[in-house]
């Protein structure tokens, strides 16, 4: 009896580690040359990243279903998601798919018809003839598109409140809420949230896992934006694309889904030139919420830099997250050095770029705020400073010194104190409530799956009374800075972040008694 218990147990541990084992898959790993590709040109894009206007934060590189080589610049790390943007359009597409293969909707459907409760009260021409197939190409007609962040808390009667001034699906113009109205027709059509019809048809199989997804004020997921994932997992879906949706040998997408979803539906400016079109990987053609790229190629393609791209012709897969106000020069690094070091069949080891490739690789980083000394930080130190009224509601500002090299600052406003670490010469790691700088942050959304907030934080000493602090959201593509300045009983605290460029908010106060 007694071993029948034991056997049985044994057993149940070793489902239990199978699963667990089945839902952490790792990409099988090779070295460039087996896979055909030349160890250097993975080094030249490399070093050719640190001198772009693109900052990186990871890559990941497959050939043949292989990674062959990957990178993150701490403090971003293969833990962490990432902020996806708009590559997030590409997953929600994918669930369409799901959806027409299961009945669920046609690509022909009206728009209109999942939502007759929220429609105006006059139905234009354009909007009843407004279809799945138009929203999925960018095609809505709506001009300009409608925006989030003037769209009132229901965002479906916003979206089909807009004027339709181009018969839906003749004329490309990019519309994030046309992709949320996916979102919401899943919702609709499935009872459940777009992140949870996914789950068990797509990120599960993948071995995806610990994600998030923002809603809108209903529960709806943005569709659009929102969606963060691992670099690996960015990597894993543009694999299945690759495989025509296939994974290790069971067909995960709808059959013919990955061709369909991928190849040229609408042409962005038709009127261009071929010259002039030839120069821009955003004028190759638009498919269902995929660029086509130049090479043959297409991606999934978020703001700042957030790259999944497919290269078919050379069996390859390109993962980035990154932040760059330069995206094409972003990917023409990809064309320019990873592109032409993809031959066919083996190459011989090229066992000095292997070494170099893979110390560089391993010693990738952003650098801190330098280590600096202020011999009159000791009068900072403690202290704290009441700020006068300004729009972000902050209150009070207090630092706090260590022996060990680390600055602690104190922000309060209206509602909560964040206490934030920042390194001398270094990252420190930890984690904030404070919302971080974001494209979409002005939207009426949920963002409690955002918090606590991973952050890394460094400072330096500019002089004797000026402090430079770095904050990095390292679950997104953004940074804050802090200039503050210490001028007898007063202070001077000038932020920025990068979502803004160089726009600074400026705020004063007093030593608080």
């Amino acid at each position: 009896m007694h071993s029948n218990i034991r056997t049985l147990s044994l057993v149940l541990l070793l489902q239990v580690i199978f699963l667990q084992t089945a839902l952490t898959q790792h990409l099988p790993h090779s070295t460039p040359e087996k896979e055909g590709v030349d160890s250097k040109g993975i080094l030249d894009f490399v070093k050719a990243a640190r001198t772009s206007k693109t900052e990186f934060h990871s890559f990941m590189l497959l050939r043949h279903g292989k990674v062959i080589a990957d990178g993150w610049w701490n403090p971003y790390a293969p833990e962490l998601r990432h902020t996806l943007y708009s590559c997030s359009k590409s997953f929600t597409a994918t669930a369409i798919g799901f959806a027409i293969n299961e009945g669920k909707i046609k690509l022909d459907s009206k728009i209109i018809s999942f939502f007759p409760d929220q429609t105006p009260a006059t139905i234009s021409d354009n909007l009843a003839q407004l279809t799945v197939r138009d929203a999925l190409i960018m095609s809505d007609g709506q001009d300009p598109e409608p925006s989030y962040v003037s769209a009132d808390t229901n965002w479906v009667k916003s979206f089909l409140a807009a004027p339709i001034v181009h018969k839906p699906g003749t004329k490309f113009l990019y519309n994030s809420l046309g992709t949320y109205m996916l979102s919401a027709i899943i919702q609709k059509v499935t009872g459940q949230t777009l992140l949870q019809y996914l789950t068990p048809r797509l990120f599960k199989p993948l071995g995806i896992k610990n994600i998030d997804w923002e809603t809108d004020l209903k529960g709806i997921n943005t569709g659009g934006w929102g969606l963060r994932v691992k670099t690996e997992d960015m990597a894993k879906f543009a694999q299945l694309f690759l495989q025509k949706g296939k994974w290790k040998g069971k067909q995960i997408l709808p059959l013919g889904w990955a061709e369909e979803a991928s190849s040229v539906k609408i042409i962005q400016h038709p009127d261009m030139s071929e010259a002039e079109r030839a120069g821009s990987d955003w004028e190759q053609g638009y498919a269902y919420q995929m660029w086509r790229s130049k090479n043959n190629a297409y991606r999934g393609d978020g703001a700042f830099g957030q790259y999944m791209i497919v290269m078919p012709d050379q069996d390859a897969v390109i993962a980035i997250t990154a932040e760059t106000s330069d995206m094409q020069g972003e990917i023409d690094l990809v064309w320019k050095y990873l592109l032409p070091a993809m031959q066919a069949g083996n190459l011989p080891e090229n066992k000095v770029a292997v070494a170099e490739l893979k110390k560089t690789l391993k010693e990738l980083a952003l650098a801190p705020n330098p280590n600096s000394i202020n011999r009159l930080a000791a009068e900072f130190d403690g202290k704290s400073y009441t700020l006068v009224n300004n729009l972000s509601k902050i209150k009070n500002i207090a630092f706090k010194f260590s022996g060990n090299g680390i600055c602690q600052v104190s922000l309060t406003d209206d509602t909560a104190n964040y206490s934030l670490s920042f390194g001398s010469g270094k990252w420190v790691s930890s984690s904030t409530n404070k919302p971080g700088p974001s494209l979409t942050a002005r939207a009426k959304e949920i963002r409690t799956m955002l918090v606590p907030a991973k952050v890394a934080g460094s400072y330096s000493w500019i002089d004797d009374h000026r402090l430079a602090l770095t904050l990095r959201y390292i679950e997104s593509p953004h940074t804050e800075k802090f200039i503050c300045e210490f001028m007898g009983d007063s202070i001077t605290v000038k932020q920025t972040n990068t979502v803004e460029g160089g726009k600074e908010t400026i705020y004063t106060g007093k030593r608080a008694l």
